[in-house]
């Protein structure tokens, strides 16, 4: 079996698509994915026999916001041609005749036509994988109500539809594909952490956090006792970091009265890249707090994990665009064994994080501020929540990645 992989996007930051790809090689599928380049995939990826990379040069010129109009429709028209026709030349003409494409929505524009047009020509089966919705994602700077959001949706809806096959994120999508987009079958393939997630030894951890902190200019010594929070981020609109820029310093102003080794330092590490990161970087750097030291860092796919599993307390401050899916930096926190707080954006987020089980959920800055009081006050003595949250965790570890994908999706490809 031949499958081609689609990914409108840096596939070296798309973890879900290289644990496709991974699965799919395993099981004897040519794997060949088409991408733009970008971060380094996961070392698996890139030695893999029986998995190809056909990567695009991403685009190396944008307007300036304030372009006019005229020069920003002018500029999102021709990179749209510009994609369609490399993705055409990939898939018509590079790659061998694909049994199956598999596309990552988002984002919709213009990787459905394109791929439904090249599942036609060649005679394969179309399969979408619903990350999330394209026009959920433009409505955030639009508003839901604009006509290039309605005119996305319907276009979305029209060609999504058409795909042989889908799978989503969580059952909340899964129960929106049925009753409002017509797609009766979608498959919830859940995320789980890969094999790397995993907690850290103990012995492992000082030197682990050393190279690490060095990489990030932290002057705060590990041995001192300092409490580790990793914040992973795609620095996207979708994700609220300035809720936990404050809530550190609402929290560390909470600290300032205590006697000195109440609290201990609290070193948060913010990992990621993204379009916004200069912005937040630039107000964190005008931060001067005492408690609360706040660094941010890029880390390849192995150093992150051993970070992860290095910390003492993951936060995750996705909101959700369309309501309906779920972190992977969650499941990868779990993984790892490192209790989370998370942003809570509605119902769907229930179905990862169980406040008080297995993590906590925070609204706002405030509420974010007293958790980290709760959790952190007298560390690294124990504390009895967060023992009990780590602990939990542990208990309920659920199955791998690859045991998740055999189970719920590996009959989509095998027909």
């Amino acid at each position: 079996m031949r499958v081609a992989i689609i990914v409108l996007g840096d596939f070296g930051r798309s973890p879900r698509m290289q644990y496709h790809a991974l699965a799919l090689a395993e099981e004897g599928a040519a794997v060949n994915v088409i991408a733009y380049e970008g971060c380094a995939p996961f070392r698996e990826v890139i030695e893999h026999p029986r998995i190809r990379l056909h990567l695009i040069g991403a685009p190396s010129f944008a307007p300036r916001p304030e372009s006019s109009s005229f020069v920003l429709i002018a500029y999102s028209i021709a990179r749209l041609c510009s994609q369609s026709l490399q993705l055409l030349w990939k898939l018509l003409i590079t790659i061998e005749k694909p049994d199956i494409l598999l596309v990552q929505n988002p984002p919709a524009m213009p990787v459905l036509a394109v791929a439904l047009l090249a599942a036609r020509v060649r005679s394969a089966k179309l399969i979408i994988d619903w990350h999330n919705f394209s026009h959920s994602i433009l409505a955030l700077s639009l508003g839901r109500g604009h006509w290039a959001v309605r005119l996305l949706r319907r276009y979305e809806q029209t060609l999504g539809r058409r795909a042989g096959a889908h799978l989503c994120v969580s059952r909340a999508m899964q129960s929106e594909l049925a009753r409002h987009w017509r797609i009766p079958a979608a498959a919830v393939l859940y995320d789980r952490p890969a094999h790397m997630f995993v907690p850290t030894p103990r012995e492992s951890r000082p030197a682990i956090l050393r190279r690490v902190l060095q990489q990030a200019s932290v002057p705060i010594d590990y041995a001192s006792g300092a409490a580790i929070i990793v914040a992973p981020t795609s620095w996207t609109a979708d994700e609220e970091i300035s809720l936990l820029i404050d809530a550190a310093v609402r929290c560390d102003e909470m600290v300032r009265n205590l006697s000195e080794g109440a609290f201990a330092d609290v070193l948060i590490l913010i990992t990621g890249r993204g379009p916004m990161r200069d912005r937040y970087e630039r107000e964190i750097a005008r931060l001067t707090l005492r408690k609360f030291h706040l660094r941010t860092l890029w880390l390849e796919p192995e150093d992150y994990a051993l970070l992860l599993g290095s910390a003492d307390l993951g936060v995750c401050c996705h909101r959700s665009a369309s309501g309906l899916d779920l972190p992977m930096k969650i499941a990868d926190m779990f993984g790892a064994e490192v209790p989370v707080c998370a942003l809570d954006y509605g119902p769907c987020l229930a179905e990862m994080v169980r406040h008080g089980e297995n993590g906590l959920i925070f609204t706002g800055a405030e509420q974010l501020a007293a958790q980290f009081y709760e959790l952190l006050k007298g560390f690294p003595e124990p504390n009895a929540l967060l023992d009990r949250l780590r602990a939990n965790i542990a208990s309920q570890r659920t199955e791998s990645w690859r045991d998740g994908w055999k189970k719920e999706t590996a009959r989509l490809f095998a027909s």
